[in-house]
């Protein structure tokens, strides 16, 4: 039984939801991981995380919605700090640091933020035609 628009716009915003909280989630631990370096030297710092998403087709709604496709690191090279005293810094004096540029991170936040605040608000609007449909139908009988 295919579902009524209303709660096929539920269903496309909830998946928008998932997929940003998702992000948010994968920025949070990036950053939370920003100054994390190895324990030995030249052990690999931190690998920033990066996330993909994907459109599919949900047949009983006939409508696309968000889904995550992938969470994979990111294969950029660690920037080289000169820190000599480090437990993890090389026979130059090199420690590895981890690929994670806090502003991009920041931006990706600020943007998962928006998207997940237009998908709520999307939900909060289709609740509230519901019930306005649902007392309208109570007035009329």
């Amino acid at each position: 039984m295919p579902l009524d628009p209303l709660s096929a716009t539920v269903k496309i915003a909830a998946s928008g939801l998932n997929v940003q909280s998702e992000r948010l989630r994968i920025v949070s631990e990036n950053l939370a991981n920003a100054q994390s370096t190895g324990t030995e030297p030249g052990a690999d710092p931190y690998q920033r995380k990066t996330i993909s998403f994907a459109s599919a087709l949900d047949r009983e709604i006939g409508a696309a919605f968000a889904e995550i496709d992938s969470i994979q690191r990111d294969r950029s090279e660690f920037p080289l700090e000169y820190m000599p005293g480090h437990e993890a810094a090389n026979a130059d004096g090199f420690v590895k640091m981890p690929n994670v540029n806090p502003i991009i991170e920041m931006a990706d936040m600020t943007e998962a933020n928006r998207s997940y605040e237009a998908n709520l608000q999307v939900i909060k609007q289709a609740r509230e035609l519901i019930s306005m449909t649902i007392d309208l139908m109570r007035s009329q009988s």
